[in-house]
């Protein structure tokens, strides 16, 4: 929607404002005018919303060069340059004006650019689009024109498979990988048109796609590549007939089957599905896994204490728990292209280094260390739930690490005081054991270790205690090492217990209560409205009215006393990660909250009946 121009500065305007009665000329103006919301029929000016709220990567120029780009990898766009990645337009074109609000609005996943259309206004982010043009003098011809994508074909597991052969045929996986990873032979040689070094996407991840993640949003980046990257357009293949356009549509249901169907949401609790006939896996391959639920970890740069890193390879871990009663088994998975150090992508690495220019003592001069993950917890649990400070604890609350390093066989647990402070307990006290598998660009790390180990600085686990957990990564490859990785929050883990058999009694017997209730409620009301009748006079007569309201009141109060249990049940069971269960005391809680509900409001409706 078109910005007005400021018709308040207008001298004819000011006129028509200061006149006693509204003109025909004024109705006329008004009526050619298009309806706005008020708050884009005022001027806004771009470039003071663009000060305020991008110069600061992008620099006052628009160069990509602010105060912040340093911190910043993909770099901030240089709008000098006018090359977009996100467009509708061929490659080489120019973005259309929706193109840029489109970013505008819902930024750049897997960069630092966020999305603004729960900050600036409409016309604020009008006003940008206007504002980021005056950058270069490309756009003062005339607007481009989008191409037309036509519509998706149909998927399914054959549009699937017929991708995955255009995958290999023109060979995606140079760059992206067998399985999507971004760990192809290419990977570790790719830069961007400005020199700086940049990764081959995680096509596992589709919501951290530039551009989006469903099938038509990959089709279009397919059809117009994404400037300035490696990434190529495909319509030069498809034009010379290399493969048709059904078959680019099929490699866009190709690769939008290489993600989860949802994007994953972040669950506070990690459960610990208790064993009862299977024995507790060794391995990272077990069958278990495959049946066991995944939890999703988001983890963040670690720039808190310096020196601080703003470029973590480690984005989320998967983590995966189950225990026999008397071990737990942790499994931690996690996109990686290398198994660190790689002399593959060492190169890569010393860029990653020297881009990011960290100006903090102590910070990486080159990269080449080991991966690493660190598993902690608080060495004790309190009463409130207090948690230790999430990187690695302090001298007041110490926290209770596992570590992995990909140049150790198996790991060690210590005790840290601090970020850097961990201290190894020693060989006696060292009952956590772990194996490792790097394949097709991910780690898959498994934890094994007793739920009470005897240790007197080692952290019992309990079944059905919640105990905090975080985690912390390090990409060696990526230049990381020290305090600089990546971290995570705070989250709980819960080891679920043997099911009570009351919670398989009680059902049938709730519901035997409930047709009980319900008989004695049919037959009061029935009393009550004349209905049935006693053979007994006399004992018709002495039957008080009060009697008859407060016995309705008393089997709807049971009632509901009945169903606040029943979803307390629920609750429990959703909590020790017993779906069904949780499933099934919310759907009889319901019922009873609905028979409560009736029995008082028929107790009251007869009463005012036979009153």
């Amino acid at each position: 929607m078109p910005v007005l121009p400021n018709l308040r500065s207008c001298g004819w305007f000011k006129g028509l404002l200061s006149s006693r009665h509204i003109t025909f000329s004024s109705l006329l103006l008004a009526a050619s005018l298009p309806f706005v919301p008020a708050d884009l029929s005022a001027q806004v000016d771009g470039e003071v919303v663009y000060n305020q709220w991008c110069a600061g990567c992008h620099g006052e120029d628009g160069a990509g060069a602010g105060p912040a780009a340093n911190t910043m990898l993909p770099r901030p766009r240089d709008f000098t340059l006018a090359l977009y990645q996100v467009r509708t337009t061929s490659s080489g074109e120019l973005p259309t004006d929706a193109d840029m609000l489109k970013v505008i609005n819902q930024g750049m996943p897997g960069t630092a650019m966020p999305g603004w259309e729960e900050v600036l206004t409409e016309a604020e982010r009008l006003a940008l689009v206007d504002y980021l043009k005056t950058f270069s003098r490309f756009f003062q011809g005339d607007p481009p024109t989008p191409l037309d994508f036509g519509r998706a074909t149909s998927g399914g597991e054959d549009a699937i498979a017929r991708g995955e052969e255009v995958y290999q045929s023109v060979e995606c996986w140079r760059c992206h990988g067998q399985e999507g990873r971004g760990d192809g032979e290419s990977a570790p040689t790719l830069n961007d048109d400005a020199g700086f070094p940049i990764v081959a996407v995680d096509l596992t991840e589709n919501w951290r796609f530039n551009g989006g993640g469903e099938v038509e949003e990959i089709y279009r980046v397919l059809r117009t590549g994404l400037d300035g990257t490696p990434m190529p357009t495909f319509s030069d293949i498809v034009d010379a007939g290399v493969i048709t356009d059904e078959e680019l549509w099929s490699l866009a249901h190709y690769v939008r089957s290489l993600s989860p169907e949802d994007e994953p949401s972040v669950e506070e609790v990690v459960t610990a599905k208790l064993l009862t006939d299977t024995p507790l896996p060794q391995t990272v391959e077990d069958a278990v896994w495959e049946e066991t639920e995944s939890f999703y970890v988001p983890l963040s740069g670690q720039i808190i204490i310096k020196p601080r890193w703003f470029n973590p390879r480690v984005d989320a871990v998967w983590v995966q728990a189950v225990h026999d009663g008397r071990e737990l088994a942790l499994l931690v998975s996690w996109g990686d292209p290398s198994e660190s150090p790689d002399t593959l992508w060492t190169d890569f690495g010393g860029q990653v280094v020297t881009t990011m220019g960290s100006e903090d003592e102590g910070a990486a001069t080159g990269s080449g260390t080991a991966d690493q993950l660190v598993v902690q917890f608080p060495q004790q649990l309190s009463e409130g739930q207090e948690r230790p400070y999430f990187l690695q604890g302090d001298t007041r609350r110490p926290a209770y690490t596992w570590t992995w390093q990909s140049d150790i066989a198996g790991a060690f647990e210590s005790i840290a005081r601090g970020m850097g402070t961990a201290a190894r307990q020693p060989d006696s006290e060292q009952h956590v054991r772990a194996t490792a598998q790097h394949a097709n660009g991910q780690w898959k790390v498994l934890f094994v270790r007793p739920l009470d180990t005897g240790g007197a600085e080692d952290l019992a686990l309990t079944a059905g205690q919640a105990v905090p957990m975080a985690f912390q990564a390090w990409d060696g490859d990526n230049g990381e090492s020290g305090s600089q990785g990546a971290v995570s929050t705070w989250y709980f883990l819960v080891l679920g217990q043997p099911t009570p058999v009351a919670v398989y009694v009680a059902p049938p017997i709730a519901l035997a209560l409930t047709l009980l209730f319900g008989l004695l409620v049919v037959r009061q009301a029935q009393v009550g409205s004349g209905m049935w009748r006693e053979p007994d006079a006399a004992a018709r007569a002495k039957r008080a009215a009060k009697r008859k309201q407060w016995a309705g009141i008393g089997v709807g109060v049971i009632w509901l006393g009945m169903a606040f249990g029943s979803y307390q049940n629920s609750r429990a069971g959703w909590e020790a990660g017993y779906a069904d269960l949780g499933f099934w005391w919310a759907i009889i809680g319901g019922l009873l909250a609905i028979a409560g509900l009736g029995a008082l409001i028929g107790t009251w409706i007869h009463t005012r009946t036979s009153k």
